[in-house]
C-alpha cells in the first residue's frame, strides 16, 4: 500500500494572518488611490484606513512602489471581471464597460499611466508588471480578433494587420484617459465608445446602426453594492 501525499492545507497562524493583512492593505491602498490619486495618496492615509501604523505597512512591502505594484495587480483582477465570459467579438463590445470602470476609478488610471511612463527601464520595481501587462494585453485582444475572424464575425485579416489594429486600439484607449485625466470635461465613455464603433465597423463591414445595436446588447446591468465600479 503506498502512502497517500499529504492534502494541501490553508496557511494557519501568523502567516495566513500577514496574508489577510496584506490584502487588507492592498485593497485599502486601492481605495485611497483610487480617490485621491497616485501622488494624493500616502502611506499615513493607507495605513490609517486599515488601522496599522505607517512603518507596519512598509513592512510588508519592501518599498511603495512595491505597494503600487500590488494595487495594479488587484484592478488588473477587477477590471478583468467585467469582461469575464466574453470572447470573440463581445469582447470588445464589453469594453466601453471598462471605461466606466476607469471613470469610477479616476486615481487608478493615473497611477497606472504614471507607472507606465516611469518603468521604461529594468530596474525600475513596476518594469515586470508593466512589461507583462502589456504583452498579455497584445495577446489576449489579438487572441478575440482572430477568434471573431475565424468565426466569421469579422473580415477577412492578416496576423499583422489584426497586431496592427489592436496596437491601434490600445494606444486608443491610453491615450483617451490621459486625455480624460487632463480634461475630466472630455465624456470619455462616449468618445470612446463611438471611437471603438468605427472600428468594429472596419473589423466586419457592418453598419453604424448594426455596431450600435451589439454594442447596447452586450451591456451588463449594474449590480446593487457591485463594487467593481466604484472602489
Amino acid at each position: 500500500m503506498t502512502a497517500q501525499p499529504a492534502a494541501k492545507t490553508a496557511p494557519r497562524g501568523p502567516y495566513r494572518k500577514g496574508i489577510q493583512r496584506r490584502q487588507e492593505i492592498v485593497v485599502a491602498a486601492s481605495r485611497v488611490f483610487a480617490k485621491y490619486g497616485y501622488h494624493g495618496g500616502s502611506l499615513r492615509q493607507i495605513a490609517g484606513e486599515v488601522g496599522i501604523s505607517a512603518a507596519t505597512l512598509v513592512s510588508h512591502f519592501e518599498h511603495k512602489e512595491g505597494l503600487l505594484v500590488a494595487v495594479l495587480e488587484h484592478w488588473k483582477k477587477e477590471a478583468a471581471e467585467i469582461k469575464a465570459g466574453t470572447e470573440g467579438l463581445d469582447y470588445f463590445l464589453r469594453l466601453p464597460n471598462l471605461m466606466e470602470y476607469h471613470v469610477s476609478n479616476r486615481g487608478l488610471i493615473e497611477l497606472f499611466l504614471t507607472m507606465s511612463a516611469e518603468a521604461t527601464y529594468p530596474e525600475h520595481p513596476a518594469w515586470s508588471f508593466i512589461q507583462d501587462h502589456r504583452t498579455h494585453t497584445l495577446e489576449t485582444f489579438s487572441g478575440h480578433l482572430i477568434a471573431a475572424r475565424d468565426a466569421g464575425q469579422a473580415l477577412p485579416m492578416t496576423g499583422d494587420a489584426i497586431q496592427d489594429e489592436i496596437r491601434g486600439l490600445i494606444a486608443l484607449m491610453d491615450g483617451l484617459e490621459l486625455q480624460w485625466l487632463l480634461d475630466p470635461r472630455l465624456d470619455l465613455v462616449a468618445v470612446f465608445t463611438r471611437l471603438l464603433q468605427l472600428l468594429i465597423n472596419r473589423w466586419t463591414g457592418l453598419t453604424p446602426d448594426e455596431v450600435e445595436t451589439l454594442t447596447a446588447k452586450n451591456k451588463p446591468e449594474k449590480k446593487q453594492g457591485d463594487q467593481r465600479w466604484n472602489m
